[in-house]
């Protein structure tokens, strides 16, 4: 049973925001600090990423555990309405891989944080993994490539005298 009226409920579901969250707020701030320059909530990208960042090709999504299912302890199914929540919960994982894997297939790296994951205990460790991790993925996506150099090359090297005189 439900400790608030119809009205009151309805009042406090329509105040929850989508964008612009506190855990959102403080990757964005970190990673501003850090000195990434970023995109918020990028409309022509498939699922609407918080954070994009394009010269990274990585598109950052800070999910909160409760609307998106995470497996730890900051979820938990409510007792009213089982079926809806839980048919809600998995349509959103569903549509969380779909939107990812068509952002992989556009060339994007997707990164989830999650707001169990920004908790005061684990949030700089969290933080610096994040930044780890983009400054790994811009120096993969631009390593020079070099050729190797033949080993059974046959013509003479500038220094060296031809055999054959």
């Amino acid at each position: 049973m439900d400790h608030f009226s119809k009205e009151q409920r309805t009042r406090i579901m329509a105040a929850i925001r989508s964008n612009g969250t506190r855990p959102e707020i403080l990757v964005r701030h970190y990673l501003w600090r850090q000195g990434f320059r970023y995109r918020v909530n990028l409309g022509r990208l498939p699922g609407h990423p918080d954070i994009v960042l394009r010269k990274y090709r990585t598109c950052i999504f800070v999910n909160g555990c409760f609307w998106h299912g995470h497996d730890c302890g900051a979820f938990r199914l409510p007792k009213t309405r089982v079926d809806f929540w839980r048919s809600k919960i998995e349509r959103n994982k569903q549509r969380d891989k779909e939107v990812q894997q068509r952002l992989a297939t556009m060339g994007w790296h997707c990164i989830t944080v999650w707001e169990c994951q920004l908790k005061k205990p684990m949030r700089d460790q969290t933080l610096k993994d994040l930044a780890f991790t983009l400054n790994h993925l811009y120096l993969r996506d631009h390593a020079v490539g070099y050729r190797r150099l033949e080993e059974e090359w046959s013509g003479s090297m500038a220094a060296e005298p031809d055999k054959g005189e």
